[in-house]
């Protein structure tokens, strides 16, 4: 941060703790939000040829916004990632010009680049059922394949993003019939456990040879620390390349399939929000892959005047 001032710098940090203790944000967006804020902030010092107190951030102009754009473009920084980088800046701005009172217009009214959103791509029941069935034989050691088959149970079955199902404590198991989780945002969610989750969960527990006090991560690494997601990524990855799967077959995408796999079930669009704990229905949309026809089934069983 060598190239950004005391003030703004501290106004940073100011920010991100409002972030993380207020908005409660999670730790990857805080990270973000550090590393593309003081990207920006780094360019405005250089673009403006003086280091850039509080002052001359409330002076940043529209043609200041499009410099910075521009040279983020150049830099190889694609439509989506200049769009988050965006959206980083303006989320501070619009914290910083209620703090310092000065107006955010020229930063807030900046267009972010148009890209074609890509919707996640489901994996299929059957594909998933194998994955289930192989993600234990990807280890020699069988309490780690207990392991990595009880999370990804978790993910599947309860539509748990894998930061939610490795943040479960000892504590927390046996599981419940149903789970109290607390998601993005600091949202509270409640998703009921199906047994083959709980039944998942305390064989791998059964089998893993650490103590697992109540307070401390149900899931552990190796050498029996708290387990990272990248632990379970690296096992999809050799899980999916045995089976023929392609690369979108990832974690994250077993919990896409819990909502796909229950919508053509006949599940309800809005039930299943609640479930992912989706704040927006579109987003829900997406993660089901509805399509227009979809939705108009779902609309014509659903509506009392249809």
């Amino acid at each position: 941060m060598s190239l950004i001032s005391p003030a703004a710098r501290d106004a940073l940090e100011q920010f991100l703790a409002h972030q993380r203790s207020i908005q409660g944000a999670a730790d990857n967006t805080i990270t973000a939000y550090g590393r593309d804020i003081t990207e920006f902030l780094a360019f405005m010092t250089e673009h403006s040829g003086q280091t850039q107190g509080l002052g001359a951030l409330a002076r940043i102009s529209t043609q200041d916004m499009r410099a910075w754009m521009a040279r983020t473009r150049s830099g190889g920084v694609g439509a989506r990632s200049l769009a988050r980088k965006l959206s980083a800046v303006k989320a501070f701005y619009k914290w910083l010009s209620g703090r310092e009172g000065f107006e955010p217009t020229a930063v807030l009214s900046t267009r972010a680049p148009k890209f074609t959103k890509k919707l996640p791509r489901p994996i299929a029941e059957d594909a998933a059922r194998d994955l289930l069935d192989i993600a234990s034989l990807q280890s020699d050691k069988p309490w780690v394949g207990a392991r990595d088959t009880a999370v990804l149970t978790l993910l599947w079955g309860c539509g748990l993003r894998i930061s939610e199902a490795l943040g479960l404590t000892a504590g927390q198991a046996p599981l419940p019939q149903v789970l109290r989780i607390v998601g993005k945002g600091g949202k509270e969610r409640i998703v009921p456990v199906v047994d083959a989750a709980r039944m998942a969960v305390d064989a791998y527990m059964a089998a893993c040879p650490y103590d697992l006090p109540d307070d401390g991560p149900l899931f552990r690494a190796i050498r029996g620390g708290a387990l990272a997601p990248r632990a379970i990524q690296k096992m999809m990855a050799s899980a999916r390349m045995q089976l023929g799967l392609p690369s979108s077959a990832t974690p994250h995408a077993m919990r896409h399939s819990f909502a796909t796999h229950l919508l053509n079930a006949g599940g309800d669009l809005r039930a299943i929000q609640e479930l992912l704990g989706h704040a927006s229905l579109s987003t829900t949309q997406a993660y089901t892959a509805v399509d227009t026809v979809r939705l108009m089934d779902v609309y014509a069983k659903a509506h009392p005047k249809a």
